[in-house]
């Protein structure tokens, strides 16, 4: 049977925010063994055992492309979003197969795409869709866009408006991945974000609590939060290959 790849220096209990990009391969898979009934299990092993066999594209359609569809009806929709992204790793899937799962997909399998964006993609070349998915009004999408994928590779320019469309939606900033190291001493995100505090009193409306909490971060005088521990989870790169 197929297993998800480890990183050793990724800790299982890491599950803030954005959970399923942020927690291992292997956690994930350990923790959906435990929850599904046996019916459930035998068909996400055979799922990943198929994509493992056939990895990458294969004409119209693959059969893992197929197994993404059917996640929700099989393991039920609260496990479907974890069981897909274990099926774009077992496949291989790269920034190509990923685009295309996100351009045809439903809002779920978009959204399972995501989340196996900073699993699967060492570089930037995943963006478009990151950007894509920051234009929407579909918080649920918005909340996996600005998972580790989006703490590494958005400008700084995309990475501040991320924050205020959270702010303009309800997504909790803790859904936003890497939200102290970005902000710290980041003037101009307190200037976007004076503003928009000031809009929303001029209009009558409240002041979101997150942003005074995202604010405060921007501190410049504040003690700089310590510097991620290398990659949250170990990527393989367009050519396969795991970095």
């Amino acid at each position: 049977m197929t297993h998800p790849r480890t990183n050793p220096a990724t800790r299982t209990g890491d599950t803030r925010g954005t959970t399923l990009a942020r927690t291992p391969l292997d956690g994930l898979h350990t923790h959906l063994t435990q929850q599904l009934g046996g019916a459930a299990r035998t068909w996400l092993d055979q799922a990943l055992d198929e994509a493992a066999a056939h990895p990458g594209i294969h004409g119209p359609i693959s059969v893992w492309e197929l197994r993404l569809a059917e996640a929700g009806r099989r393991c039920g929709p609260e496990h479907a979003d974890a069981v897909r992204v274990l099926i774009l790793d077992a496949a291989r899937a790269d920034t190509d197969a990923l685009t295309r799962v996100y351009a045809q997909g439903t809002a779920a399998e978009r959204r399972a795409v995501l989340h196996a964006l900073p699993h699967l993609v060492a570089g930037p070349d995943a963006l478009p869709l990151v950007e894509d998915a920051l234009r929407t009004n579909d918080t649920r999408l918005l909340a996996a866009a600005v998972g580790p994928y989006a703490a590494r590779h958005l400008d700084p320019h995309n990475w501040r408006h991320a924050v205020l469309k959270c702010l303009f939606t309800g997504v909790p900033v803790d859904e936003v991945a890497e939200l102290e190291r970005r902000a710290h001493a980041d003037t101009e995100l307190a200037r976007m974000l004076g503003d928009y505090a000031a809009e929303r009193t001029a209009a009558g409306r409240p002041v979101p609590e997150d942003l005074h909490r995202v604010l405060t971060l921007t501190d410049p005088t504040a003690t700089p939060p310590a510097e991620p521990r290398g990659a949250e989870h170990s990527t393989r790169g367009s050519d396969g290959k795991e970095s």
